[in-house]
């Protein structure tokens, strides 16, 4: 079925609750809701738009977001959702990539986005046609079938490329299915704050409440700031939201020196990245029991693994601490293992890849069957990520078979960085690594062996990329090297980076 229609129920059983909120400002409410999405919808239509045709979403977080997203799926179309803080070549890619035939974009989005000479229409939503859109006469909810794409979502690759992730209607069902059963649940008097960005996994936690008829917050910072999260969390009362881990760390911070308590948080839900068990006990000591963690990847979105909010409160048994170091057991509708090289399923306590399987598990990549084969074995998705399982059930993550960086909660893929950093002169050889920090998860850095008559020029080095990536990418710091540790084979070693690193830092 058509995800979208989880809305269309809604707003018929319940159609004056509050909907969408600009910080405290109302702007509309569940009848207002759908006729946004309707006249969207229509509009699309009108446009040439019809099912399985691809719609990008480059915007901030604003409750137009959630009018445009549920617009595209009344139309039956697809959402390809584009992080807001990609450079606008970036996301101009996506769209080339996706074939999409529109994009929706809030104002210095769309401009970069024009900048970069995307290759469809951009819709402004700050100008005339999608004032048009708004004002269009209602469309219909389209039919779709559950294994219908609804999401194709770009999650960074190991070769420096996104990989489009199909993610069918059936999936966001059973995500949304499990987070009532395994994660938290919703009711009409919850509000879902949105201060991680909706392209991601804030955004999918939309649809359990919308299903409930829940509110959707957008801050009017746009983003995430510890003051005006508990000046929301004071008014809205019962508030849930999705954040990084380093999130939670900024929010226990800010906690502790302003005084605040939390009032009016009821669930934050984290994932997205390694959460140190310190900082989860400082934060449950500043707090209460408010928090749920999950572990997903956009392969099997926010749908692999939860530690309930107990569990992660629990100071009482015997194994707390190493619980509390792992990212929980498996959701209702997968299967998790632990399995070997070929696969084959590795007993208990035994370090190997995890591995999942399930009604959340994607069909596979956009049009890229060679990715596809290679991570889907038999129906498993293989996640890349090492770990193991121990006897009740708890799997723990001890490192990452990829070279990825996680920042903030934001996947950083070092190859991306390098190529960018060897188009400047100045640059003979790179290698980016992550380091650990303790406000950001990892910080960027790269390990720069220059030209013959080069000198090392960081300034130089951050304008050339930030006129090619995104700034979020960019190393935090550059080490200028004679030559780079290499194998036999010329494989530069990052371990051998790292090492360098954990010694400096020791």
């Amino acid at each position: 079925m058509n995800i979208g229609l989880w809305l269309e129920r809604t707003a018929i059983r319940w159609p004056t609750r509050p909907a969408l909120y600009l910080g405290t400002e109302q702007v509309a409410d569940y009848a207002g809701f759908d006729a946004g999405a309707r006249a969207v919808a229509g509009w699309l239509a009108a446009q040439g738009v019809g099912p399985g045709d691809r719609v990008a979403i480059f915007m901030k977080n604003v409750p137009d977001y959630l009018i445009v997203q549920y617009g595209i799926w009344y139309a039956g179309a697809v959402a390809v959702p584009i992080n807001a803080k990609l450079h606008g070549r970036e996301a101009a890619w996506i769209i080339e990539n996706s074939g999409a035939k529109l994009a929706f974009a809030t104002p210095a989005l769309a401009n970069a986005l024009a900048e970069a000479e995307a290759p469809a229409r951009i819709i402004d939503t700050g100008g005339d046609a999608y004032a048009a859109a708004r004002a269009h006469a209602p469309g219909t909810v389209a039919e779709r079938a559950a294994d219908d794409l609804a999401w194709l979502f770009y999650t960074s690759g190991t070769t420096g490329r996104p990989k489009g992730v199909m993610i069918t209607n059936r999936m966001l069902i059973n995500m949304a299915l499990d987070y009532h059963v395994d994660v938290d649940r919703v009711s009409a008097e919850d509000t879902a704050l949105y201060a991680a960005p909706l392209s991601h996994g804030a955004g999918i936690y939309n649809l359990m409440h919308v299903q409930m008829g829940a509110r959707h917050v957008c801050p009017v910072s746009g983003g995430f700031e510890p003051g005006e999260i508990f000046d929301l969390a004071r008014y809205f009362e019962r508030v849930h939201m999705f954040a990084a881990p380093t999130m939670i760390k900024r929010l226990t911070l800010a906690a502790r020196d302003s005084g605040e308590s939390g009032k009016g948080l009821r669930t934050i839900v984290y994932g997205g990245g390694p959460m140190y068990v310190a900082d989860i006990v400082e934060a449950v000591d500043t707090f209460g029991p408010i928090f749920v963690q999950i572990y997903g990847q956009g392969e099997c979105p926010m749908a692999i693994s939860v530690l309930s909010r107990e569990e992660v409160a629990d100071r009482d048994h015997a194994r707390w601490r190493a619980r509390l170091g792992s990212v929980g057991r498996a959701q209702s509708s997968v299967m998790v293992k632990i399995g070997d090289e070929a696969g084959a399923e590795l007993p208990r306590g035994t370090a190997g890849e995890i591995m999942v399987k399930g009604d959340t598990v994607m069909p596979g990549y956009w049009q890229n069957p060679q990715a596809t084969e290679k991570t889907l074995v038999d129906g498993w998705l293989r996640t890349g990520d090492v770990g193991f399982m121990d006897d009740d059930g708890y799997v723990t993550m001890q490192d990452r078979s990829k070279d990825m960086i996680i920042s903030g909660g934001t996947n950083i893929y070092p190859r991306e960085v390098e190529e960018a950093l060897l188009t400047h002169d100045m640059v003979q050889e790179v290698a980016v690594v992550g380091q650990p920090d303790a406000e950001w998860g990892e910080v960027v850095v790269a390990f720069v062996v220059c030209a013959p008559g080069q000198a090392l020029d960081p300034a130089a080095l951050d304008a050339h990329c930030l006129a090619q990536i995104a700034r979020f990418k960019r190393p935090k710091r550059y080490i200028q090297a004679q030559d780079l540790p290499k194998n036999n084979y010329g494989k530069v070693l990052k371990t051998e980076l790292r090492k360098l690193l954990e010694e400096e830092a020791a």
